[in-house]
């Protein structure tokens, strides 16, 4: 913890100060630019400034009202993985991710946000962590695309900066590959992973794919068999299962999938769909099952097909927490 907390300004205060609306509309700014400058300031000339938003910002409980989540994800970039629809660099322009980002946050029942370190520092800084989740992203060493993608290294979020800063809870992505040789070392950093934030208390969510190389890029499998399979081997892995959690995707007979672990589950939404009422229709369908606590979705939601975030994201969410709560 930063030892003059107590005699500096609340960053995360005065920046939130400068948003232009606690309910924006699609076509409104949740940040106005004069915070990106203040942010790019302070970065450069108080760095410190940071630490002492994350260390004053408000934290609330993980299970919230009703245990069930809708988590907005956005560690993406990290791993050069910034396309959308046909945009390969969709998610490039950092002041326009963080600014749907914080659209996101702003709307009744989102709860929190994936990402990585450098996200998690803008949202704090500009005062749109308060009462949120933050999930910190640990393991972005697997570019996407890359001869190594399966050797992916802990390049993100370390479990003892999680916890120093108040990160609520952790993510991994794991990659399982029968024919790479960089699959038991991946395997190996993950059970690390799971041991050390049981020992911190902070609640790890593992993304497992079974996948292969087809003319060298790696594609996931995400046959029910595969999944299921997936899920045996993630939550196998460290000394102690009390604070492991999965992040799995939606595929077919989710009921033979779901009766593969007691794990709380969340589901993610992948690249962004053709057909975004058949992708909703799945979601709703998944939630109902038992162990599945809500949503960890990204581009098809922070980069919706029709541009209206607040849209997309207030249908997940009520899909998450039922429309009388939103």
């Amino acid at each position: 913890m930063s030892t003059d907390a107590t005699t500096q300004p609340d960053a995360a205060t005065t920046q939130a100060e400068l948003t232009t609306s606690a309910n924006p509309t699609p076509t409104s700014p949740v940040i106005a630019p004069e915070a990106f400058a203040e942010l790019r300031q302070a970065r450069f000339t108080d760095p410190g400034a940071i630490t002492r938003a994350w260390n004053n910002r408000s934290r609330r409980s993980i299970a919230g009202d009703d245990s069930r989540l809708f988590i907005v994800a956005a560690d993406h970039p990290a791993r050069g993985a910034m396309k959308v629809g046909d945009d390969a660099l969709a998610m490039a322009d950092r002041a326009d991710l963080v600014t749907r980002l914080a659209t996101a946050l702003s709307r009744p029942g989102v709860d929190g946000v994936l990402a990585t370190a450098e996200i998690l520092d803008d949202l704090a800084f500009l005062g749109h962590l308060e009462g949120k989740l933050a999930v910190g992203s640990m393991n972005r060493g697997g570019l996407a695309g890359s001869s190594f993608e399966i050797d992916d290294r802990f390049t993100g979020h370390s479990v003892e900066q999680m916890a120093r800063d108040g990160i609520d809870l952790a993510k991994t992505l794991l990659r399982i590959n029968l024919d790479d040789p960089a699959t038991p070392s991946a395997l190996e950093a993950n059970a690390r992973a799971v041991d050390a934030c049981a020992e911190a208390k902070i609640p790890v969510m593992l993304e497992p794919f079974m996948n292969e190389w087809v003319d060298g890029k790696v594609r996931n499998l995400l046959t029910p068999e595969a999944v299921i399979n997936s899920i045996g081997i993630a939550q196998g892995l460290g000394a102690t299962s009390t604070h492991t959690w999965l992040k799995i995707p939606v595929v077919d007979d989710m009921e033979r999938v779901m009766a593969a672990t007691t794990l709380p589950t969340l589901l993610l939404g992948g690249e962004r769909s053709d057909d975004p009422e058949a992708t909703f229709r799945s979601w709703e369908k998944a939630l109902a099952l038992p162990g599945v606590r809500g949503l960890v979705i990204g581009r098809s939601i922070i980069y919706p097909a029709d541009g209206d975030v607040v849209s997309a994201v207030d249908r997940a969410a009520g899909l998450v927490h039922g429309k009388e709560r939103i």
